[in-house]
């Protein structure tokens, strides 16, 4: 088969060793991490741009590097060929191997922040995505008394509270999930500086590369997988399958 992947770029490192040993012919595009951070709506528009850029009729699949990702995917249409994507709510469950294990470490580890190289080396959204974000949007980059002068002493107490200076009072791990596509220690060592630095505790799991390589692989079982039919679009079901597939004119 010839395949087409559309990724998030949080999965370069990964999703480059996995067409290294596909048997098929996988052309990859690598969109920016920044599209998380501007809506869904603006995120889904762009993903179905990207869709609609691709020549499909040279391939056989457009594969979608991207989980649920509170709902950024949610409408994309197939249009030619079939859309194929894992069942995942984000890249956690990739870099886990199954949303099974996210949900169980999840729960047993309130307020972890998770680590891969991509997370730590794609950095920051900037460039027009880092002005559409949505923080940006809400100004929460200002000074305190920059929001007081814009939306109000209380609604800027509120702001400032939930997501300003107390962003990450929620957390208190970093876990670092180590793919086995680590050149060195560094990304590791990395962490480990920034959790001694918050005051954090450090874990590293042994993460997965199982659902990524049968992407690519064509091995689309149904409990992993939603293959999307041409003329169909995705939505998101919330139970176990985490997303389903619909007529566009039903």
């Amino acid at each position: 088969m010839r395949l087409k992947l559309l990724s998030c770029e949080i999965f370069f490192r990964e999703f480059c060793a996995c067409v290294a040993r596909s048997p098929h012919t996988v052309d990859i595009e690598f969109l920016p991490k920044g599209l998380h951070d501007i809506g869904c709506q603006d995120m889904q528009a762009r993903l179905q741009a990207a869709v609609d850029r691709v020549e499909q009729r040279q391939y056989d699949a457009l594969l979608l590097g991207y989980g649920l990702c509170n709902n950024g995917i949610v409408g994309l249409t197939a249009k030619l060929i079939p859309l194929v994507v894992p069942r995942a709510h984000d890249c956690i469950t990739l870099f886990l191997g199954s949303a099974a294990r996210y949900r169980e470490y999840f729960d047993s580890h309130p307020g972890v922040y998770f680590k891969t190289t991509g997370w730590i080396e794609r950095g920051e959204a900037d460039g027009e995505l880092g002005q559409l974000a949505l923080g940006k949007k809400l100004g929460l980059q200002q000074s305190y008394e920059e929001m007081v002068a814009k939306y109000g002493e209380d609604n800027a107490r509120f702001l400032w509270e939930e997501f300003g200076n107390n962003l990450a009072r929620h957390y208190g791990q970093f876990t670092f999930i180590e793919m086995g596509i680590e050149p060195d220690r560094s990304f590791e060592q990395r962490s480990r500086d920034e959790a001694a630095k918050r005051g954090w505790t450090f874990e590293k799991v042994a993460g997965d590369i199982g659902i990524i390589q049968r992407l690519v692989n064509g091995e689309w079982n149904e409990k992993e997988f939603l293959v999307v039919s041409p003329g169909q679009r995705i939505i998101a079901d919330y139970e176990e399958g985490i997303i389903s597939s619909e007529a566009v004119n039903p």
